[in-house]
């Protein structure tokens, strides 16, 4: 495993330095080359002792031998771009674009799959199958997903509870039964209204399952269960591909687990029937 990949997949059970130290290698792979021991603690303003037990920690002898594993991931992962790159490119002008593409969305979703265990997907899919209701809600471009996800539900024959406005939902809430689920999603987690949301579903006895990146923030810490995602990239622009793609991976896993149930199959080639009848002229 990338030693990267095992920092992001490992972080939530560090303590607080040792997410420090974590973050800032994720922020600055490329840099950790011209780094020693004694200048990453100094950076992050804690002992070089820290640094040493955190790689150590990591399965590594000493902070050279992360450093060098680091390195030599980067550098791996440079030379494969280039060399599915450069063939495409001679045929196709947009080939070198799209493999490079495919293969950073294949990455954000093997992060996100480490850091999802199978517990924890079953544990959600379970929490989801067994609600009297389910409430979905997200905000922004987060409510794109959550709308999708939500009708998935619906075709499987689960009551669910869609809205894209706070105060339709929060009012939606005030009527929920113990044994409820509300998904929220939000990919940073930190709007105020989905957490005073999650609140008020917890007065309720509702059980609150969070959508969101692999960061701590107020609206997972107030979820029992949590989808995490992990999809990171300098661009402004590419990083939210990542993200998007990664999420409907891990959500069309928790659909393909509740399709297993025969009921709720049978339900869904029901529905998608009436569906089509009536797109039918």
């Amino acid at each position: 495993m990338s030693p990267l990949l095992k920092i992001r997949s490992e972080r939530d059970q560090m303590s607080a330095i040792e997410r420090r130290i974590a973050d800032y290698i994720l922020e600055n792979a490329h840099l950790l080359r011209d780094y020693s021991s004694q200048q990453l603690a100094s950076a992050l303003g804690i002992s070089q002792s820290s640094v040493v037990k955190f790689s150590q920690k990591l399965g590594f002898k000493g902070y050279p031998d992360l450093k060098y594993s680091v390195g030599e991931a980067i550098a791996r992962s440079n030379g494969n771009e280039e060399q599915h790159g450069a063939p495409s490119a001679a045929d196709d002008p947009h080939g070198a674009l799209a493999e490079s593409l495919w293969r950073q969305k294949a990455r954000a979703e093997e992060e996100t799959r480490l850091i999802n265990p199978p517990d924890r997907i079953d544990a959600i899919a379970d929490a989801v199958a067994g609600a009297g209701r389910v409430f979905v809600i997200g905000l922004d471009e987060d409510g794109v997903a959550a709308r999708a996800f939500a009708l998935k539900l619906s075709l499987l024959g689960i009551l669910t509870v869609h809205h894209f406005d706070p105060v339709l939902m929060a009012t939606s809430v005030s009527a929920a039964n113990p044994g409820d689920v509300l998904l929220a999603f939000s990919e940073h987690g930190n709007q105020v209204a989905l957490s005073q949301i999650a609140r008020q579903f917890h007065e309720r006895k509702g059980k609150v399952v969070s959508v969101t990146r692999h960061t701590a923030n107020p609206l997972r810490a107030h979820a029992e269960l949590s989808l995490l995602v992990s999809a990171h990239d300098e661009r402004a622009h590419i990083e939210p591909l990542l993200y998007q793609t990664a999420l409907q991976h891990l959500l069309d896993l928790i659909f393909v687990l509740l399709c297993e149930d025969g009921d709720r199959m049978a339900r869904l080639d029901a529905n998608r029937e009436r569906i089509q009848l009536m797109l039918e002229p």
